[in-house]
């Protein structure tokens, strides 16, 4: 299976490679988001390896470490519009989350010292290849250069001061994003996938991505509507009903905690929860 990863070479150099179970192919170095969104835009299997590494000897990036956009759909499976009590709209809730509240896939969550609601929200993560505008849904998987995995942590604290999200769904280190890029052409049955979340081996979400309201053709389609995509672009699907916010007590994440998020082939992401300093 063709999986990239983002990463820092031995040396601190930040680099783009193809993973081989634990060997890293370097294809960069990235110099920059340029090169990066360069390489996701053309035929990554056509890139030739510089060098190569033990996956022990790297650290780990966030698939793609400074998108343009990181555009978040909201309510997209109906077990958690049914959660939140919320009626379901004719269009997918988007919002926007920044590049710096993103970690990596082994590094801690940090809960806020703001917050005693840090939340969970596993999801699958589509990363635009090719750059389009209003792109057709009939046309709209041409656009996709892989798929990966996202922990959209909520501070359920400072999302809920008002009628928009931003607040608590970007502070740094509260997301998470990856471990790799898994192309299209390894996920056939990409709708059959199962999200899977969880919290110290205690699971508490699992859906299979077919039970999207919007599915990620629609909101490729809807998003690239009203703003350009371009590669390196990351939109995020939308997590499934179970959130702790809304279990019976309620289910936070706090410091010691483990949380996984799985989504069938694509992968799994696992963090460990710290309280910030």
């Amino acid at each position: 299976m063709a999986r990239y990863i983002s990463f820092r070479r031995p040396d601190g150099t930040p680099s783009f490679g193809r993973l081989d179970g634990e060997t890293v192919h370097d294809l960069g170095p990235q110099n920059g988001r340029g090169w990066l969104k360069d390489a996701l835009g053309g035929d990554l299997a056509a890139l030739t390896a510089t060098a190569s590494f033990a996956l022990s000897e790297v650290r780990l990036l966030p698939v793609v470490p400074n998108p343009d956009k990181i555009l978040c759909v909201g309510l997209n499976y109906a077990t958690h519009v049914a959660e939140t009590g919320r009626e379901q709209k004719e269009f997918p809730a988007i919002f926007t989350r920044y590049a710096d509240s993103l970690i990596a896939d082994g590094e801690a969550l940090l809960r806020p010292r703001e917050s005693v609601r840090f939340d969970y929200e596993g999801e699958l993560a589509v990363v635009i290849g090719k750059p389009g505008r209003r792109i057709p849904r009939g046309r709209a998987l041409e656009h996709v250069a892989g798929y990966s995995v996202f922990n959209d942590g909520s501070v359920r604290d400072w999302q809920r001061h008002n009628i928009q999200f931003t607040p608590g769904k970007t502070f740094p280190g509260t997301g998470a994003f990856g471990p790799a890029l898994v192309t299209p052409e390894e996920l056939p049955d990409l709708a059959s996938q199962r999200v899977q979340t969880r919290l110290n081996g205690q699971l508490v979400q699992d859906q299979p991505i077919s039970d999207m309201i919007w599915d990620v053709a629609f909101i490729i389609e809807y998003c690239s509507t009203f703003t350009p995509l371009s590669p390196g672009d990351v939109i995020v699907t939308g997590t499934p009903g179970g959130v702790g916010d809304k279990r019976t007590p309620p289910l936070y994440m706090k410091a010691g905690d483990v949380c996984e998020i799985s989504v069938g082939k694509v992968g799994t992401l696992t963090n460990p929860v710290i309280d910030e300093a």
